[in-house]
């Protein structure tokens, strides 16, 4: 391993305590592993030294707990490093409300002088709820000639004014009725707006990983969309800063790269020369249904306008798409949000006959649940969404949302589950996604469908990749409370003092370092 995966100076974490465990403990990392697990005082630290040399960096933990460092299994990085710089749009209530938002910015920009000629890009609305609809006319007159667009919480539908239109979307510039753009139309325009020079971007990226590593994280699986091999190669290449170097990354591949991605011989798990051990192949992602706030989700049953959503492709062409991608040693990841779909995704498995992941899985039919375990498929699934999307499902999936986000039913089944939080439609922050999976409740609401909570191993262990144990890597997440018995309700800014990955700091809030 290179000097960017472990560094040359071991570290001993003296004091710390394991959740679960008792007793105090110190934990010697040694070349990106953990080398040594024992009782305060039990481990070999003769030769240890505050910094420097052959010996061992000491930092006292003095009684802080130490757990697995945190992944996101599935994060679109670009964009949540662009979602701090977007107008915040997910507290809107109508299309009025959103519009008057995008009027406010407006004129904030020109009252300071600095309204910028780039498109006004908004972020974060469900319309699924709205009294009223969005319109290109109450864009327009929001707008003032102005570029904007403003992406769905879900990111599977984008609101264009007319001047965003004639750029990104020219075919629906004269169409009003095609304000709204969904699926794939949407997703081109997400990827047109990702066009910022590459410097600026991955200034933006390296911020965002050093807020990750701040939340204990040492890994994302990235389902950016597009070809992200050259993206995260840069990121993580010789000339870039140490910011880029903070996290480990899987990239995932998309139809339109898998045939590139065979050619190139990329296979799942495998490293990425020059990066030092922290850039991986990730899994082959292929969008099989829509989304619920945009109705597009595969149900079985209808939804209230008596649509069942979409298909993006038939059975035979997911089957065909798996198996390219499975017998070149490719990780097949489906998005299936429906219950549908979720059928659907788990037959093509059992066809082809390889594992894999399913992206979200939502809603289910209860007799698929056991079938995750049986035909090795990760449930990857993102805790806060059911949070995020509570209210909306009790409209639109009534009757059945006993089936939905079944967390404890997947677990009890032997399921693998994978926590992740599909920012930006959720922060990248895994406490985030631990809190909503126990708790099934954000800001002091009841419980929703609390029988689906799992319990905080559990969900631990879906955010993790390791344990603290000798051999493990030393990846590490330091915290000033036990997240097995904190209260529920501090779950969620659960406090990290330290970060580290393959025994190297990348946070360090108390001065360990």
């Amino acid at each position: 391993m290179t000097p960017d995966a472990a560094p040359a100076v071991p570290v001993l974490l003296t004091g710390a305590r394991i959740p679960g465990v008792d007793g105090a403990h110190d934990v010697l990392l040694r070349d990106g592993r953990i080398a040594a697990v024992g009782p305060s005082g039990s481990v070999d630290a003769r030769s240890a030294s505050t910094g420097g040399g052959d010996g061992v960096r000491v930092a006292h933990i003095d009684g802080r707990w130490i757990v697995p460092g945190l992944w996101d299994h599935h994060v679109h990085f670009t964009q949540w490093a662009q979602t701090a710089r977007r107008l915040d749009l997910s507290h809107a209530h109508s299309a009025a409300e959103a519009a008057d938002l995008v009027r406010d910015r407006i004129a904030s920009e020109r009252l300071a002088g600095s309204e910028a000629e780039e498109p006004l890009v908004g972020f974060g609305f469900h319309d699924a709820l709205w009294p009223d609809q969005p319109t290109r006319a109450l864009l327009d007159a929001a707008a003032g000639g102005r570029e904007v667009v403003l992406i769905a919480g879900d990111l599977h539908c984008s609101w264009l004014s007319t001047a965003a239109a004639r750029r990104f979307a020219p075919d629906s510039a004269d169409d009003p009725a095609a304000a709204v753009l969904r699926e794939d139309a949407s997703f081109a325009v997400t990827s047109m707006l990702s066009a910022a020079d590459d410097a600026t971007l991955d200034r933006w990226a390296a911020e965002a990983a050093e807020a990750a590593a701040a939340r204990g994280v040492v890994g994302i699986v990235d389902l950016e969309y597009g070809w992200n091999l050259e993206v995260w190669r840069r990121r993580m290449g010789a000339a870039a800063s140490g910011a880029a170097r903070l996290l480990r990354v899987e990239f995932g591949i998309y139809p339109d790269d898998l045939e590139r991605a065979i050619v190139a011989g990329l296979r799942t798990g495998a490293a990425i020369d020059g990066t030092g051990g922290l850039l991986t192949v990730g899994p082959a992602k292929i969008i099989s249904d829509g989304s619920l706030n945009t109705r597009t989700a595969l149900c079985v049953g209808a939804y209230p306008d008596g649509g069942h959503g979409v298909a993006n492709l038939s059975t035979a062409e997911l089957v065909q798409w798996m198996r390219l991608a499975a017998s070149n040693g490719i990780e097949p990841a489906v998005h299936a949000i429906g219950d549908r779909a979720n059928t659907l995704a788990l037959d093509a498995f059992e066809e082809v006959g390889c594992g894999g992941r399913i992206e979200h899985a939502q809603l289910l039919d209860a007799a698929d649940v056991p079938r995750f375990a049986r035909l090795g498929v990760t449930a990857s699934v993102q805790p806060e969404h059911a949070m995020d999307d509570r209210d909306v499902a009790d409209v639109l999936w009534r009757g059945r949302t006993g089936r939905a986000f079944p967390l404890a039913e997947l677990h009890a089944s032997g399921a693998v589950i994978a926590f992740g939080s599909d920012a930006p439609v959720a922060p990248l922050d895994p406490w985030i996604a631990l809190s909503a999976a126990v708790t099934r409740s954000r800001d002091g609401r009841e419980p929703w469908h609390p029988e689906q909570a799992l319990a905080r191993d559990a969900a631990l262990r879906a955010s993790t990749r390791s344990v603290v144990g000798v051999g493990e890597p030393a990846d590490i997440a330091v915290l000033d409370a036990d997240p097995f018995t904190c209260r529920s309700a501090d779950l969620r800014g659960m406090p990290v003092a330290a970060t580290l990955l393959g025994g190297r700091f990348t946070h360090d809030g108390v001065g360990w370092a």
